[in-house]
């Protein structure tokens, strides 16, 4: 037993010198850190998709941010400048999987601007419906799975039962779930039932009581608010300047949206506000605001199919087009709002049943362009919170 006082060393130990805390304190210690390289995906859950994001970092935080894309793509506007026009409808269904029918329709109301042809109204007032629907299913899927990326488990579950019955709607509509190739030039490939009808304000009346649930689950839960408000803010200004659209141009509080400025089908006809990002929780444009305009899209999205079930029109759902279709010489740039932006086709025709070129104007390929600006001087954790609220679809990003 060691008496007190006796030393504790033993022969040969080495006794390190001191520590000068006071020194330390006046800065005569020196405090050296690396940076470190961290790639982020392409199968990370947080990126959706096989998004690469490479991060320089220091300790936790972000010096940069360089989004790394390309490992989707499948060669869409090549293919579509080799197939008639009417066999490139289901390859539009797979750049954004998430939104087929939007893109389904943005392709057709090109093709038929190009070619003269209008859509009966029976069948633009369906379009609208679906439109909304899918928007509906999207923003599902962005909601859930945002929760998801900052730790919050339950309101994914929540997201896919209430999308599962959409995609029932569809399929009963038009056989598919999730790539539907449901549009034609011309129309819509299935007339809409009275029945089918009844099934979707069915379903309205289920999903609207949900939004208030959503909200009290998520959107004001105090964790999820530090997670999100006045991190990755985007300023008005640069998200103009970024060509950013959709949700995120909206959650920086531009009221910008093609259905209420440049309206097409029958959305002139409909009576719904557009929803902006303004500050509630932090800064006009963080992360927050953007999520949230998703969430009050939902409600308008469902304002506006009761509104168009209550004026679907009788009569025809598809214009008739030859099966042999050639187009006139000329070129045409058409876009609507897809539920992640602005999502635009442009083809050139001369005048063969083949376009001569076809170019596709993706919104998250866009909208990812920001992610260094708003992602340098962040936290390494906020960087999750940063993509899922940007909501890319690489296979709209890739094609």
């Amino acid at each position: 037993m060691r008496e007190p006082g006796e030393s504790i060393t033993t022969p040969g130990m080495i006794i390190p010198d001191p520590v000068n805390v006071d020194a330390l304190r006046e800065g005569a210690g020196e405090l050296r850190t690396e940076e470190m390289i961290i790639n982020m995906g392409p199968q990370h859950p947080a990126t959706h998709g096989v998004l690469r994001v490479i991060l320089r970092t220091d300790g936790e935080l972000i010096l940069d941010a360089i989004p790394d894309i390309g490992y989707l793509h499948r060669c869409a506007e090549k293919i579509g400048e080799n197939v008639p026009y009417t066999q490139f409808v289901p390859y539009t269904d797979r750049m954004d999987y998430l939104a087929a029918m939007n893109n389904n329709i943005a392709y057709c109301l090109a093709v038929e601007k190009l070619a003269g042809i209008e859509a009966p109204p029976r069948a633009q007032y369906i379009r609208v419906i679906v439109a909304e629907m899918n928007r509906i299913a999207s923003h599902l899927v962005a909601w859930g799975t945002y929760g998801l990326d900052l730790g919050a488990f339950t309101p994914f579950l929540y997201a896919f039962r209430e999308r599962e019955l959409i995609l029932d709607l569809f399929e009963a509509l038009c056989g598919a779930r999730l790539t539907y190739s449901y549009m034609a030039i011309g129309g819509v490939r299935f007339d809409a039932t009275a029945a089918w009808c009844d099934k979707v304000r069915e379903f309205l009346d289920y999903f609207e009581p949900k939004i208030a649930e959503y909200n009290e689950l998520l959107s004001f839960n105090q964790i999820f608010i530090k997670r999100t408000a006045n991190v990755g803010v985007i300023p008005p200004d640069r998200a103009i300047a970024y060509g950013l659209s959709g949700p995120v141009l909206r959650g920086s509080g531009v009221k910008w949206d093609l259905r209420k400025d440049t309206p097409d089908l029958v959305y002139d006809k409909m009576d719904f506000d557009v929803c902006v990002g303004d500050g509630r929780m932090g800064k006009v444009g963080d992360c927050w605001d953007r999520y949230f305009v998703r969430v009050l899209e939902m409600v308008q999205s469902a304002r506006i199919i009761r509104q168009a079930l209550a004026q679907l029109p009788a009569g025809e759902c598809r214009a008739k087009v030859s099966r042999a279709f050639k187009p006139p010489v000329g070129e045409v740039y058409y876009e609507i709002e897809n539920p992640r932006g602005q999502l635009g086709f442009y083809i050139v025709s001369d005048g063969q049943a083949v376009p001569y070129r076809l170019k596709a104007r993706g919104p998250s390929f866009c909208n990812v362009s920001i992610l260094r600006e708003i992602a340098r001087d962040c936290l390494l954790g906020d960087i999750p919170a940063i993509v899922g609220s940007i909501d890319v679809v690489m296979g709209e990003v890739d094609r």
